[in-house]
């Protein structure tokens, strides 16, 4: 009686761990299609573009727009971001629209040394003629510690994430959009940018290949399972049949 309920145990262990795994794989199929839904979307709102204030009123996932912002003088860096193999960080300054909107604009990437000293740059002010994307900001990945952090430099921030609420809280913004406006390369404002929709995050292939390990994680799991199963009825009969 001891040995069922032992092997009923161990199957049900390998259940719950096989279950895990095949969760697991899900999840990164999920997040596979998500981007690549994403990357065909970008590759079509340049076909379509909109007023900035009209998609502000109506955010979609991504927008390309077109219109005027008169840009403040406060500055967020975001931190670990990555061009070209050097490490650096994200300008994003808040402005306000046309119409009266805030939201926060992506001037673009500058290098850090290797003392990751932050560099001391003078905002950009005034009221400027704009097109880009309109996105959501860049993906947080794991939420650890504040959102931001103040800088020796005044009116500037340090953020390990865009978390639009805390920014919006901490530059008396409370209005400011949840989407940020990602300048057109080809605009002589700001700094080196692109308009890569993945930046420093996996590729779909790469959460394809995740998804596999983890599905297959799972199978084996099951896999051992039942070659134990199988061992421990092979032994039990052939120590039935040595048994005088």
């Amino acid at each position: 009686m001891m040995r069922q309920h032992t092997q009923l145990g161990g199957w049900v262990l390998a259940l719950v761990v096989a279950a895990a795994f095949a969760m697991l794989g899900r999840w990164q199929l999920d997040r596979m299609h998500e981007k690549e839904a994403l990357l065909l979307q970008a590759s079509h709102v340049r076909l379509h573009p909109q007023a900035l204030d009209s998609a502000l009123g109506r955010p979609q996932t991504l927008q390309w727009v077109t219109g005027s912002v008169e840009l403040q003088a406060q500055q967020v860096l975001l931190d670990n971001q990555m061009r070209e193999g050097r490490a650096g960080v994200r300008i994003y300054q808040p402005a306000r629209s046309a119409g009266g909107q805030w939201l926060l604009v992506d001037l673009g990437w500058w290098p850090l040394p290797p003392d990751r000293q932050l560099p001391t740059l003078l905002p950009i002010t005034g009221r400027h003629e704009v097109r880009g994307l309109l996105a959501p900001p860049p993906s947080s990945g794991l939420l650890l510690g504040p959102a931001l952090s103040v800088t020796a430099q005044p009116s500037t921030w340090l953020a390990t994430r865009l978390d639009t609420a805390a920014i919006a809280s901490t530059l008396g913004r409370r209005d400011i959009s949840s989407q940020v406006l990602r300048l057109d390369p080809a605009l002589p404002l700001g700094y080196a940018r692109d308009l890569e929709i993945l930046p420093n995050t996996l590729p779909p292939a790469r959460h394809l290949a995740y998804a596999v390990q983890w599905f297959g994680l799972s199978l084996a799991v099951l896999a051992t399972a039942a070659i134990l199963q199988w061992r421990r009825r092979r032994e039990g009969r052939q120590a039935r049949t040595a048994a005088p």
